[in-house]
C-alpha cells in the first residue's frame, strides 16, 4: 500500500486559491507570499500527490479538469482544520462564539424567522450571521469552512462532505398571469422560474416534463418576489413554493398544485462539533415537528 502523501495544510491552501482568482499574481496576494513562493509550493504539492495538477494555456498555467478531486479535497480540509480553529480560538479565549447560518430566502423569511429571533434573545452573547442566498451558493460556502450551518434546497446530487437532514416538505404550485389559468398543462407558459441551475428549478423542470408542459422560460429571477410580479404584469407563469406566493403583500390567487421541495439542514462532515451550532440545528428541527405531526394525523 502507498504511504499517504506528506500535503501541508499551506499547500492545499494555495491550490484553492489558484482555482478561485483568475490569476496566479492575484492567488499570491490573498495567500500572502510572493507568486514564485506559490509556485514552488504548489510544484511541491504535484510532486507528492504524483500527478499532474496545472496544464499550460498559452503563457498562463489553469488548474486541471482532472484535478477537480484534490481541489475538491482540499477545500473539504480547509473548511475542517477552519472548525478546528475557531473552536480552540474559543476555548482558549472564552468567547461564547459565532454562528454563521446561511438560509435560502424562503427559511429565513418565511418557516424559521420567529425561531431565529427567539434564539436571538436566547443567546445574546452568540455573535448570530445570517448570509440570505440561494442554495447553491450557500452549500459552496459552507463547504469552504466559510458558514456553520445552511438550510437550503435539497440538492439534486450529494456533495463532498457535506451532510444533509430534511427539514420539511412544502407545495409548489403553477401560477399564471391574470384570466389565463388553466388546468390543462398544454395551456402553460410561457415561463418566468428561477434560474437554470438552481435546485428548485430543477425540481420544476421534472415536473412539467412528467405532465408533458412546454418549457418556453422568457425571464428567471432568485426572487420569488420579482417572479410573482412578472406574473401579475403578465410576462409569464411561473412555480413558487406556495408558502412565498400566496402569503404575505400581494398574494397570487390559488396556484395549481404541481410539485413538492425539499428543505434541509446541512453540516460539513465530520467537522468539529460546536454546542451552539447543534443547539440551533435542534432548535430548527423542534420549529416543525407541530406541523410534521399534523400532517401525519
Amino acid at each position: 500500500m502507498r504511504p499517504l502523501p506528506d500535503l501541508s495544510i499551506r499547500q492545499l491552501e494555495y491550490l484553492v486559491a489558484v482555482d478561485e482568482a483568475p490569476t496566479w499574481a492575484l492567488a499570491s496576494e490573498r495567500v500572502g507570499v510572493s507568486p514564485s513562493a506559490l509556485s514552488q509550493g504548489l510544484a511541491e504539492l504535484e510532486r507528492r500527490i504524483g500527478v499532474p495538477l496545472f496544464e499550460r494555456d498559452g503563457r498562463r498555467r489553469l488548474v486541471r479538469s482532472s484535478a477537480a478531486p484534490v481541489v475538491a479535497h482540499a477545500r473539504q480540509v480547509l473548511g475542517l482544520t477552519h472548525d478546528l480553529a475557531e473552536w480552540s480560538d474559543r476555548l482558549r479565549s472564552g468567547r461564547t462564539g459565532r454562528l454563521r447560518l446561511g438560509m435560502i430566502d424562503a427559511a429565513a423569511v418565511v418557516h424559521f424567522p420567529d425561531r431565529l429571533q427567539a434564539f436571538r434573545a436566547d443567546h445574546p452573547d452568540v455573535d448570530l450571521l445570517l448570509r440570505v442566498a440561494p442554495s447553491t451558493p450557500l452549500l459552496d460556502l459552507l463547504a469552504a469552512g466559510e458558514l456553520d450551518l445552511v438550510v437550503c434546497v435539497e440538492p439534486t446530487d450529494p456533495r463532498d462532505g457535506i451532510e444533509t437532514e430534511v427539514l420539511l416538505t412544502e407545495d409548489l404550485a403553477v401560477y399564471g398571469p391574470p384570466g389565463k389559468h388553466s388546468d390543462d398543462p398544454a395551456h402553460w407558459g410561457p415561463w418566468v422560474l428561477f434560474p437554470a441551475g438552481s435546485h428548485t428549478r430543477s425540481v420544476v423542470v421534472d415536473a412539467l416534463a412528467s405532465l408533458g408542459a412546454p418549457l418556453d422560460v422568457v425571464a428567471e429571477s432568485h426572487q420569488p418576489e420579482v417572479l410573482r410580479e412578472m406574473v401579475r404584469l403578465g410576462t409569464g407563469w411561473t412555480v413558487l413554493p406556495v408558502s412565498q406566493a400566496e402569503h404575505g403583500d400581494r398574494p397570487l390567487d390559488r396556484g395549481q398544485p404541481l410539485t413538492r421541495r425539499r428543505l434541509v439542514v446541512a453540516h460539513r462532515r465530520g467537522a468539529v462539533r460546536d454546542p451552539t451550532v447543534d443547539q440551533l440545528a435542534d432548535e430548527l428541527r423542534a420549529a416543525v415537528r407541530p406541523a410534521r405531526g399534523r400532517r401525519a394525523r
